[in-house]
């Protein structure tokens, strides 16, 4: 199933919109300003930069009808610029995380969400890692809270090339298939 979202200028689903079933890397060619959204199906992730850079926010079915709202929702940024829609993944999620940038240092492969890396596997950070299955969100700090990052399958040598310099991530959790 495709993922559909809809993007408005104004709050409460007022003014120009536009309609999204894939990823778009630079809104601004549509609109301005984007301060309210709807979700219909599928999940997304919506970026404060072009380029599916800077702070993120994952977003699943649902209406999102002002910009205050969604920003008491850990939403940090005031502005949308593009975003990315995420493939639903059945079957295994494995993912190899890594204590420093390219791969150094201490090393732990996960299957199932990490709540605290420092807890479950005294590991004190996370600056790379390698997802072989399956879609993730990283969270700065522990118990799923605070920025967070969307991982796709692939290596991730830094996360520096996404935009995140001096972030330390705690946290992980998979993206399950119940966004519809």
């Amino acid at each position: 199933m495709m993922g559909k979202i809809i993007f408005y200028e104004d709050k409460n689903f007022q003014g120009r919109s536009y309609e999204c079933m894939s990823d778009c890397s630079d809104m601004s060619s549509h609109f301005n300003r984007c301060q309210s959204c709807r979700v219909e199906s599928g999940c997304f992730m919506v970026y404060e930069r072009p380029n599916f850079m800077g702070n993120q926010y994952f977003m699943r079915r649902g209406e999102y009808p002002d910009y205050m709202r969604m920003q008491s929702m850990g939403m940090m940024f005031d502005n949308i610029r593009s975003c990315r829609m995420i493939p639903m993944h059945r079957g295994q999620f494995r993912m190899k995380i890594y204590e420093r940038e390219n791969f150094g240092g201490q090393s732990m492969e996960l299957m199932d969400d990490c709540d605290s890396i420092m807890d479950r596997h005294r590991m004190s950070d996370c600056q790379s890692c390698n997802v072989m299955d399956g879609h993730w969100l990283m969270y700065e700090q522990p118990h799923f809270r605070g920025r967070m990052m969307y991982m796709r399958p692939g290596e991730h040598r830094s996360f520096r090339d996404q935009g995140f310099s001096n972030t330390r991530f705690m946290s992980m959790r998979r993206i399950m298939d119940s966004c519809n």
